[in-house]
This record gives C-alpha cells, structure tokens and sequence, in this order.
C-alpha cells in the first residue's frame, strides 16, 4: 500500500470517528418505553474497530515518514517544515489584512492611522514563502504516492 493511500484511509476514519461520536451521543438517550434508533452497544463495536484500525494506520504512517528519506531529509522533517511555514504565512497574512486595511476619518480632525511595517516588501516575502509552500507540499505529495507504507 503507497503511504498515499495510507493518509486517505486514515482521513476516512478520522470522519467515520467523528460521525460515529455523534451518533452514540443522539443514542445514549431514549424517551422511556423508547428504543434508541441504533444500538449503543453495536455503536462502541464499530469505535473498536474503527479505533483499532486507525491506531495501526498512524503507527505505520508514522513509522514511515520517519524512516523514509528523501534528498537527505526525512518525511517527518518535511511534514514539520510545512507545518510552520503554514502558520507562519497564516499569521503574516493577517498581520498584512490589519496592516493595510484603511481607517476612513470623517472629519480631518480625526486621528490619521498609519500602518507600521511596508506592507508591499511584506506582501512580497509572503508570496515567496508561499511559493516555498507549493513547492514543499508538492515535494511532500509526491514521496506519499511513491513511498510504500511500513
């Protein structure tokens, strides 16, 4: 199975789970002289099994990217780089979104907002480093089709 493969599963019964939770909770209650309309008891079966499953998934994934190497670097130290240049990119971009957002006066006595950083230089690092993203994230997308799972 290609760690691709692994990841789609794994986001499969990740919903599953999250399904599976709310339908225990709308059945762990009846009216009484009610049924519930699933069986609780056959609900936790499915959690079992869903949670086996996944344990042994994200085991194997894990193992995976922290064995498998890929111009020096490991799948884990890519996931880990992505990760942080995302946040960072989400905070920038927000940083610049109240940078740049204009505060209108109505009259000329008000007080005049000026934005503290260049936004046009930050905006201009932020699409560099969402470049680095694609980049990475492709780089990353194409070791999960071609890594075969532990």
């Amino acid at each position: 199975m290609k760690l691709a493969t692994a990841l789609s599963e794994r986001s499969d019964l990740q919903k599953k789970l999250n399904e599976l939770s709310i339908r225990l909770n709308n059945n762990s209650k009846v009216q009484e002289g009610e049924e519930p309309s699933e069986s609780p008891q056959d609900l936790m079966q499915e959690l079992d099994r869903i949670t086996e499953r996944l344990t042994e998934l994200i085991t194997r994934i894990n193992l995976t990217n922290s064995i498998t190497a890929h111009e020096g670097e490991r799948i884990t130290a890519l996931l880990a780089r992505r990760d942080c240049l995302k946040n960072k990119i989400q905070i920038l971009r927000s940083f610049l979104d109240n940078a740049s957002s204009r505060v209108n006066r109505m009259t000329h006595s008000e007080i005049k907002i000026n934005s503290t950083v260049p936004v046009g230089e930050i905006q201009k690092k932020l699409d560099l480093l969402s470049g680095e993203l694609r980049a990475l994230d492709e780089r990353i997308q194409e070791l999960n089709w071609t890594t075969e799972l532990l």
